[in-house]
């Protein structure tokens, strides 16, 4: 059985997809068989494995950082929104049907089989499984269905890292909020906490970081750097992030 660890966040595009990826690569340069998994993404942005199956861009990337080939059960579902409140519904990287969030949402336990199966596969073929959550962990209205986050930590309770971003400013309220928000036994789950996206002298949050361990009892893992990196975002959030190119476009017209 393969050991595990979750990244979680306190919202969208706080880093949990390249942590993820940089734990991948780490364990792995360590000798160690590694696999990416994220239970459900939302996301245009896909990639196809070598047998035609589609999933998160995001998992291929953190499997390549793994040394280790992308496969299905790393994003056993993967939602795709096409608009009118409507996405569609890829399991195992198959087109399954296009649904209204309701409807998904009454189908959320045989989803939530899929995504068992999926890891218990993972488990036996890995020695760690690094598992990414998504969005902000304490969305309170969705813990009922929440199968990525809540949802994943319940059933295999692995140790929790959770993820915050400076750069966007009250890193330390939404850290303290969502761990206030989180039911107690995924907090218990909660062994760190990562600062992410930091500009400037790292000393400058040495208050902030002693008051919120003393507040909450977990201890502060680090404080990354904000680094700009060539790699592809899957969040719509990050979309005014992007820069133009400093070198023209060519376009080719296959006829």
């Amino acid at each position: 059985m393969a050991r595990a660890l979750m990244i979680l966040g306190t919202a969208s595009h706080v880093g949990k997809s390249i942590i993820t990826a940089g734990i991948c690569r780490i364990l792995a340069e360590q000798g160690y068989s590694v696999a990416p998994f994220k239970a459900q993404n939302m996301s245009l942005n896909s990639w196809i494995t070598r047998d035609g199956a589609e999933i998160g861009i995001s998992q291929a990337v953190q499997a390549r950082a793994a040394g280790v080939e992308p496969i299905a059960e790393m994003n056993p579902i993967l939602l795709k929104p096409k608009g009118d409140r409507a996405s569609q519904v890829i399991i195992l990287g198959r087109i399954h049907a296009d649904k209204s969030a309701g409807d998904y949402y009454e189908t959320i336990h045989s989803v939530m089989d899929v995504v068992e199966e999926s890891y218990d596969r993972l488990s036996q073929d890995y020695e760690f499984i690094i598992i990414e959550g998504a969005g902000g962990a304490a969305e309170i209205n969705l813990y009922d269905r929440d199968i990525v986050n809540i949802g994943v930590a319940r059933r295999f309770k692995p140790p929790i890292i959770l993820v915050g971003d400076i750069e966007r400013g009250g890193v330390f309220a939404s850290l303290y909020g969502t761990i206030q928000l989180l039911p107690e036994d995924i907090k218990t789950l909660i062994k760190g906490i990562i600062i992410n996206k930091f500009r400037g002298d790292p000393a400058l949050l040495t208050p902030g970081i002693e008051e919120l361990e003393k507040l909450t009892g977990i201890p502060i893992l680090g404080v990354l750097p904000y680094t700009k990196l060539g790699i592809p975002s899957e969040d719509s959030v990050s979309i005014g992030d992007k820069e133009p190119a400093d070198r023209s476009v060519t376009i080719a017209v296959i006829r």
